[in-house]
């Protein structure tokens, strides 16, 4: 019995990717607004029931990218260990995920989405569902403490400051590199993701000049080559 249960939800993943995966085609090819469910639903070889099975309308299906990711950060989060600073467990969580090719699809996603509202909303609505479930994971995390006191102010605005420092870090890395999906820009991504956290460390204490664009996009490349040797 175990080992059908585990087939059957090996199978309605892959459900489940099929249908983002074919979203995400039909987006690139067509640009948001320009397909159905009955589009997804035929390009994933399922039926409309099916999708609708899984998820309630296209943005749904695309937003799942970021969901995923984000899933996976709060995964990260939870196998930190206990007694491990929030804060602290947050930013490595992250860093764990900041690497460009577990990024890539959720800065594709990015890049494809700013310029439709309601694909941009769906995004929205998946980082505040996040910092919902960072709450939670941190009170966990304090219910399990001997002892501990858990301020809520202190868990909401420490949630909502990791999940601001992330789409912040978004928000600059497609002004300066736009639709571009290279490892170098990916990699640009993954240092802004880095300095956004560390911002948030240290107090946001008086920043460091900036580098140019370029500079940083050359010593991002730099840094990805030697995480590949």
């Amino acid at each position: 019995m175990p080992e059908l249960l585990s087939r059957r939800e090996l199978n309605k993943a892959a459900t489940r990717q099929a249908i983002t995966d074919a979203a995400l085609t039909l987006l690139r090819a067509q640009g948001p607004g320009n397909f159905t469910v009955e589009d997804i639903a035929e390009s994933a070889g399922i039926s409309r029931r099916t999708f609708f099975n899984y998820f309630s309308s296209t943005e749904a299906a695309l937003a799942s990218m970021t969901h995923g990711f984000l899933d996976n950060a709060l995964q990260q989060f939870r196998q930190r260990p206990a007694g491990e600073p929030i804060l602290e467990s947050a930013r490595a969580a992250l860093m764990q995920l900041a690497d460009p090719m577990t990024v890539a699809p959720l800065a594709e996603l990015f890049t494809l989405t700013q310029d439709n509202a309601v694909l941009s909303r769906s995004e929205l609505e998946a980082w505040d569902h996040c910092t919902e479930e960072i709450i939670s994971a941190a009170r966990e995390r304090f219910a399990g403490t001997p002892g501990a006191v858990v301020d809520e102010l202190y868990l909401r605005a420490l949630a909502g400051s990791v999940i601001s420092c992330g789409k912040a870090a978004m928000d600059v890395w497609f002004a300066r590199c736009g639709a571009d999906l290279s490892p170098a820009s990916l990699a640009v991504l993954r240092q802004l993701l880095i300095d956004a956290m560390g911002h948030l460390g240290s107090g946001f204490g008086s920043p460091v000049p900036a580098a140019s664009p370029s500079a940083t996009s050359t010593t991002a490349t730099t840094h990805l080559n030697k995480e590949r040797l």
